[in-house]
């Protein structure tokens, strides 16, 4: 066992669908990375997104079972973030004169901002950022209002363990969407430094929003955390592996004869941590698991 750490690493699923092998393989890897350096490992619950939870019909439940059924135990109460909303406000609170109004479309947004980042997201370009007093009154009568936090385009880096030294411009992001709804930016943050997590291993495609929070971390007085970018899992056209693409979750590969621990199997041999054929628990991939050799390219699951 490795010297303790203090702090934690975290898992913290969205249950907008259920679980497929990707977000299986993530949490498995937050917990070898976790265990690795002495953490325990969190829960987090993201459901924030309330009308697209409800339409996903309420599937928090069967994520806990799956997660269960691979081996993976949390430390202390599942945090969800629909019951920590008074934490965002104080939180937005406290950055004081640096948060400000925006009024401003997805579309006004793409027409003036600069080009996309790899991953999608547009720098914002501060269009609202100095409206007086009278032009945000006459705003607020057409639509609501998001908020954002005035970053002064500050460059932030931040160290990952797996891609190395990552810096970013930080724009003035979205705290609070206009239909009220906090954003993940600061809601993971919040949670984080609320939680002891001081370790985040997720999926690569939110590597550039890394610098962003790292910002936000250091100006609500918290640390930066240490960072573990992970490969997507993605079908035969190399796109993100996603419920479309057939078989993908437990209950469905259950269905055709293979249970959990054939999926743990598959992460492990993913992983370079198991051969074909041999079936793998929990305890042996953590054994075996060296940090340094993650496999950095995208994983493509075809089946079992």
């Amino acid at each position: 066992m490795p010297e303790a750490a203090s702090g934690a690493g975290r898992y913290a699923p969205s249950p907008t669908s259920q679980l497929h092998v990707g977000n299986l393989r993530t949490a498995v890897l937050a917990d070898l990375f976790a265990h690795a350096s002495g953490r325990g490992l969190r829960l987090r619950v993201e459901d924030l997104d309330t009308d697209r939870v409800r339409a996903a019909g309420g599937v928090t439940e069967q994520q806990l079972a799956d997660l269960a059924a691979l081996g993976l135990r949390f430390d202390g109460p599942v945090v969800r973030q629909s019951e920590r909303l008074a934490a965002y406000a104080t939180a937005a609170d406290r950055l004081g004169g640096a948060v400000y109004e925006c009024f401003c479309t997805r579309r006004e947004i793409a027409e003036a901002a600069s080009a996309p980042h790899a991953d999608g997201y547009r720098p914002y370009p501060g269009t609202c950022r100095e409206l007086t007093e009278p032009e945000r009154a006459a705003r607020r009568r057409e639509r609501p209002a998001a908020l954002r936090v005035r970053a002064d385009g500050v460059r932030m880096s931040v160290r990952d363990l797996l891609h190395g030294e990552v810096s970013g411009v930080v724009d003035d992001f979205v705290l609070r969407r206009a239909d009220g709804v906090w954003a993940y930016n600061l809601a993971a943050v919040v949670d984080d430094l609320a939680m002891g997590v001081d370790q985040v291993v997720r999926a690569d495609d939110l590597l550039s929003s890394a610098p962003r929070q790292a910002w936000l971390a250091e100006r609500l007085g918290g640390a930066v955390p240490e960072y573990a970018h992970v490969p997507l899992v993605v079908n035969a056209r190399g796109v993100r592996l996603a419920k479309r693409d057939g078989a993908v979750g437990l209950a469905e590969l259950a269905a055709e004869g293979h249970d959990s621990g054939a999926v743990l199997a598959w992460i492990g041999r993913s992983l370079g941590l198991a051969v074909p054929g041999e079936r793998v628990d929990l305890a042996l991939l953590r054994a075996r698991f060296d940090p340094v050799r993650t496999p950095l390219e995208p994983v493509v699951f075809t089946g079992l």
